[in-house]
């Protein structure tokens, strides 16, 4: 029976052409060859399986052929016949393993040999393998030796870890590191190889091989050799060398990427229960995971043209990767590989790595428990996921907001209301802001009121908290002479600001139907800026948004929001604008304009003579600034002492710069004074 060697060894480089992926060393090797400039040593360092013994005998071969030295081999000599494949060996050519002969007695013994002339070669060359283990005394003992060598003797000291090796003997050494060889080149090598073994390999297998090998070509001979050796009569398939070998199967990994993408937390942890009963490798699993994640950033960064940076991967395969790249956002994505990365480490050493992996799987489920701002991106993608599917209705995105009727199902109305029907029929819900413009109006001059509120009042959104005009009427002091009157309020249409104004004071005023607008073109900006965004300015074109959040900015300047924004602005003020977002000033808040104290604003205080139970105060909207919340439904009235309505300033507010102490503070709270005599 004819003895079968391992499959490393049958197919071991014999000259500098066979060796795979060291073109970096091997080309310079042979010119030297060629040109007959050898040095008396060299030093071959690299990972271990990636042909430093093999180069350092095929050097051997070519400087002991009778025809050399050359770069080519004959074969035919008795010199490359001893140094063949399958040969004894050479006399002249000594190999000392240093990992068990590196003692300064092995040292000496090598500094008699090589005093001996060859026996029958050109030279007598020592190879001197995992050269780092020689001890500091070996070396010195070499020192002398290797600095200035018989004319005949050569050395090649090949080893892992350079580093270890004395710097004086490297220093006298020619240096050629080799590196691990390319995926693509290992892949195409091994399937050469299978097809003259003739076993039939399936799809997946080779990379499968090629990434137990990691680069070193005799690990990956002794993988293939053992896959080789236990197939049936169909070869290697792909499940069976994913078992063998330790990998993670696709079907699970793809399994644990749907539930995560689906947020099914039940689904993930029993993927995970089924991986770790199985006896998977905890840490191989998170290194499969991990490499998952990869393939899925690859195919979300390049698209169609995956295939040619993911090579190996079946056909079928890359289009489920496609399909499970499309359902998970990048944000998420980036983030679950960076939380797997993390993991990856620090199991190393630990006692119960099921904790880890199961704690891996919560944080990437829970983005909201993640306070980065990476945490916010991915929060803020699936709320515009959720959008797009219909899960979240637009009223959803704002804090207790109740669902708001459509404004097409209400009728057109002549002008805003200033009290009535729409006031009654909520109930003694906030009255639109527009109402409130037409209450700073003249009396004589106010417009005719229709029965049915008008889709501005709708649009605006709620003002402050105020029982109905109709049944308690709030009559304003008389603006001074020297003011002039309010201007009408916008009509339906207003998408024209009036002639003369100020762009930021034209944009601020109609900044609800700016927000109305913002929510038709894209919901998860309107969600940002009407929560988070007021307008700061507007100068040379430029509108700044100051933002109350800064991790709010930051995903504005991120996305597309800049350019919703300028589109909607367009839109409602025939301004053409470019968007920038920047830090919101001390005391500002979301919405049209700044917040400012009540000592401060110079606006008029209803001089009613006390409190009147049952209204809270009620704060008229600036008809002038147009200063407005973000659009929101109709809240039910809330008590005096938790309105956080913005104050704002109007040229028709009276001076209150004269009036000071109890008159304030009773008008301000709506208190009686009981008594004066503080005594």
């Amino acid at each position: 029976m004819v003895a079968v060697t391992a499959l490393y060894r049958r197919y071991r480089p014999e000259s500098f052409a066979d060796v795979i992926g060291q073109e970096h060393v091997t080309d310079p090797l042979r010119q030297a060859l060629r040109a007959d400039r050898t040095n008396h040593a060299y030093l071959f360092s690299g990972p271990r399986g990636c042909g430093k013994t093999t180069s350092a005998r095929i050097l051997a071969r070519c400087l002991n052929c009778v025809q050399g030295p050359t770069d080519t081999p004959c074969g035919e000599c008795d010199s490359c016949r001893d140094l063949a494949r399958d040969a004894a060996g050479s006399l002249d050519v000594v190999e000392i393993d240093a990992a068990s002969h590196g003692g300064v007695d092995d040292a000496r013994d090598l500094r008699e040999r090589a005093v001996i002339a060859p026996v029958r070669d050109r030279y007598k060359v020592f190879i001197i393998d995992e050269a780092h283990m020689v001890t500091t005394q070996g070396f010195n003992a070499l020192l002398k030796l290797v600095e200035e060598p018989p004319e005949h003797v050569k050395f090649v000291f090949a080893t892992t870890e350079p580093d270890k090796v004395l710097p004086t003997i490297r220093s006298r050494t020619h240096h050629y590191p080799f590196h691990l060889v390319p995926a693509d080149t290992l892949s195409g090598y091994l399937t050469r190889l299978c097809e003259r073994e003739g076993v039939p390999v399936g799809a997946g297998v080779i990379p499968l091989v090629v990434r137990a090998g990691g680069g070193s070509v005799r690990d990956s001979l002794s993988v293939l050799d053992q896959l080789m050796a236990g197939a049936g009569p169909d070869g290697v398939d792909h499940d069976g060398a994913a078992a063998l070998l330790g990998f993670t199967s696709g079907p699970l990994l793809d399994d644990i990427v749907t539930a995560i993408g689906a947020g099914d937390a039940a689904a993930l942890f029993a993927v995970v229960d089924r991986v770790l009963a199985a006896g998977q490798d905890p840490r191989r699993f998170v290194e499969d995971l991990l490499s998952r994640f990869r393939d899925l950033i690859v195919v979300q960064a390049v698209g169609e043209r995956a295939d040619a940076v993911l090579r190996g991967v079946p056909g079928d395969q890359l289009q489920r990767l496609h399909h499970q790249a499309s359902a998970l956002p990048p944000a998420q994505l980036s983030r679950a590989a960076d939380l797997t990365s993390t993991a990856l480490t620090e199991m190393v050493g630990v006692s119960n790595p099921r904790i880890h992996i199961e704690l891996l799987c919560a944080r990437i489920l829970l983005p909201s428990s993640d306070d980065t701002q990476r945490g916010a991106m991915v929060r803020l993608e699936r709320l515009e996921r959720r959008i797009a599917a219909g899960a979240v209705t637009a009223a959803q995105t704002v804090p207790g907001a109740p669902p708001a009727p459509p404004a097409a199902a209400l009728p057109v109305s002549a002008g805003p209301p200033a009290g009535g029907p729409a006031a009654e029929d909520d109930g003694g819900a906030e009255a639109p802001r527009a109402g409130a413009l037409a209450d700073d109006a003249p009396a004589d001059d106010a417009p005719a009121v229709d029965d049915q509120p008008s889709p501005t009042d709708v649009a605006t959104g709620p003002a402050e908290p105020a029982a109905s005009a109709a049944e308690q009427p709030d009559p304003r002091p008389e603006a001074p002479s020297g003011s002039a009157p309010a201007p009408a309020p916008a009509p339906v249409d207003g998408g024209q600001p009036p002639a003369g104004d100020d762009p930021v004071q034209a944009i601020r005023r109609l900044w609800p139907e700016v927000l109305g607008d913002l929510r038709t073109r894209s919901r998860a900006t309107w969600s940002v800026v009407s929560e988070y965004a007021q307008v700061a300015s507007c100068a040379e074109g430029v509108l700044q948004l100051g933002f109350t959040n800064d991790g709010a900015r930051t995903m504005f300047r991120r996305g597309a929001g800049a350019d919703h924004v300028a589109a909607a602005v367009q839109a409602q003020t025939a301004q053409q604008v470019r968007v920038q977002a920047s830090p919101c000033e001390s005391g500002s808040g979301p919405g049209g304009g700044a917040r400012a104290a009540p000592a401060n604003t110079g606006r008029s205080i209803p001089r009613t003579g006390g409190h009147r139970p049952g209204r809270p105060v009620s704060e008229p909207a600036d008809t002038d600034a147009g200063i407005s919340d973000p659009v929101r439904a109709p809240r039910e009235p809330v008590p005096a002492a938790e309105d956080a309505e913005e104050d704002v300033l109007s040229p028709d507010d009276a001076d209150v710069d004269d009036r000071a102490g109890l008159e304030v503070v009773a008008e301000l709270l709506g208190g009686d004074v009981i008594d004066e005599d503080l005594a």
